[in-house]
């Protein structure tokens, strides 16, 4: 039997590679369908089989183009798959109008903020050599982790992973993948959201210090008032519904973010340096000292590199079909995200060493310049730099949270199988806020932990990722592509361990008393 062209064969591919396209759900939205099973060795039939080229040939060209154009057509509809109506209803997979622009201004607000100005402090335990290959390595390191993340994101036709657990769940199985994943995807959002808010609000106050100085002292706010107008603020901006419709919040988080960053240093090295600097990695009495000081400088460079946790849910805003699949935009996007992220964590790391040295406060680059320029540099200058770094946080609490608020909403619409009314939606992010406020002021101490965050939360960015991409591509057996992630992968686990443990010794050598900025 002659066997039928290449263009006859329509059905799903079996590659891997292969995309997921949507149809409209009754809500307007587009939402993904379950999986269509097709026999791996069987050629099965398609409503477009019929439309060949032997078939065309001896018919007229107005004729032709119009079965050509429904060709195009019952192409896509024979890839559809199962709807699932919950994605409508929640904020990660409500909207399906993102683009590679909404992906770009996502990823920069989510890889560039306050992590990025304490990695001098980090450079001031390593020194310059070890500073700088730790920061490139974990920079490539994390950004071929990315990738990963967006091609698997529809490793299996018919399937989206929209959420970075679903993913884990894939590859490790359902149970295993909920205890690996959860923990630290839930640590990342609702840990940095408590960050943010302290960051926030102590940058809040020395702004208003700041402008006002000596006039407005009279009954200042105490700091955790301001950490309460932060929260007030975040609370208000959480009201936006999806994923879709922070993108503007995004864009100004990510432009605050590297406005602020390329102010910080340039302010930094355009002044006179300290008389007393040194290069030299910050001495201490013993070796043991030594060891877990240097492994908690490299935790802060792994935390600086925390938003893993949030490619796949950006991906998930995109439409895809067939023969426009979302890893393109989504890929597009990161790698400009990316791009101006190395930009803007390059040249803090490296001018603020070299404007402070050792004599880096630890909590970073705000904080030396309110402590060393405080009188040399304009007062307007310094006042908009830490304005910029208070519309960063607000940006990037809305960006962390919405995991938060999307888990939220998935408990509320299994349980009742319909959407949340905007009273329950605002009630959910209200609760998120003021739940994120009280953690912060019983541990204020949280903001200064980028160590300890970065050793727990590695997996999530520099080993999961690999694993999962042997477990679900199923790479051949000890070829170089198996070797390489599951060495990656092993390593990003032996590092997350040793991380946490330096930045468990740093916080009770330093008595928790490490802050980003010292409020008086």
């Amino acid at each position: 039997m002659e066997e039928r062209p290449e263009t006859e064969l329509i059905s799903i591919p079996a590659t891997p590679r292969a995309s997921t396209p949507e149809i409209l759900t009754p809500s307007g939205q587009r939402s993904p369908r379950g999986t269509t099973h097709t026999s791996k060795d069987a050629k099965s039939w398609t409503p477009t089989s019929f439309i060949s080229p032997r078939f065309l040939s001896p018919i007229g060209t107005p004729m032709k183009r119009v079965l050509v154009n429904m060709k195009g057509y019952l192409e896509e509809v024979g890839h559809l798959t199962k709807l699932n109506p919950q994605d409508a209803w929640l904020p990660i997979t409500e909207s399906r109008n993102g683009n590679a622009h909404y992906a770009a201004f996502h990823n920069l607000n989510a890889g560039i903020g306050f992590q990025a100005l304490v990695l001098p402090v980090a450079f001031s335990f390593l020194g310059w050599s070890w500073g700088i290959i730790s920061l490139t390595i974990a920079y490539f390191w994390q950004l071929y982790t990315l990738w990963i993340l967006v091609q698997l994101h529809e490793a299996v036709p018919g399937k989206r992973y929209n959420r970075y657990v679903e993913l884990a769940q894939a590859a490790f199985g359902e149970r295993l993948g909920v205890w690996l994943a959860l923990f630290p995807t839930v640590y990342l959002s609702a840990g940095t959201a408590t960050a943010l808010i302290l960051v926030g609000g102590e940058t809040m106050k020395l702004f208003f210090q700041i402008v006002c100085g000596p006039l407005c002292s009279s009954n200042p706010l105490t700091t955790v008032e301001w950490y309460l107008v932060f929260t007030s603020l975040c609370i208000v901006l959480s009201q936006l519904p999806n994923l879709n419709s922070i993108a503007g919040l995004s864009l100004v988080g990510a432009v605050t973010a590297i406005t602020y960053t390329t102010m910080a240093w340039v302010l930094s090295v355009s002044q006179p340096r300290p008389p007393s600097i040194s290069y030299e990695p910050i001495s201490v009495p013993t070796y043991t000292t030594s060891l877990f000081s240097v492994l908690n400088a490299m935790g802060i460079i792994a935390f600086t590199f925390r938003g893993h946790n949030l490619v796949l849910e950006i991906q998930a805003t995109m439409p895809s079909t067939f023969k426009h699949p979302a890893h393109v935009p989504s890929w597009k996007g990161a790698k400009v995200a990316y791009f101006f992220i190395a930009m803007c964590l390059f040249p803090i790391a490296i001018g603020g060493f070299w404007a402070y040295g050792n004599l880096m406060p630890s909590g970073g680059m705000l904080s030396a310049l309110y402590a060393f320029h405080l009188h040399d540099i304009p007062r307007g200058l310094l006042a908009m730099t830490f304005l910029l770094v208070v519309f960063n946080c607000l940006s990037s609490f809305q960006i962390y949270s919405m995991p938060a608020f999307d888990s939220f909403e998935a408990g509320y619409t299994s349980r009742t199988n319909r959407p949340c009314s905007i009273w329950v939606r605002s009630g959910f992010r209200i609760f998120f806020g003021f739940v994120s406020f009280f953690i912060g002021v019983a541990l204020p101490f949280l903001s200064s932990l980028a160590g300890l965050l970065g050793g727990l939360t590695l997996p999530v960015t520099f080993a999961y990722p690999c694993f999962m991409w042997v477990l679900i591509k199923k790479p051949t057996k000890y070829s170089f592509n198996w070797y390489f992630n599951w060495i990656l992968g092993w390593l990003g686990v032996a590092f997350s361990l040793a991380f946490s443990i330096g930045g468990i010794w740093s916080m009770v050598n330093n008595g928790l008393k490490l802050r980003f900025f010292k409020p008086s």
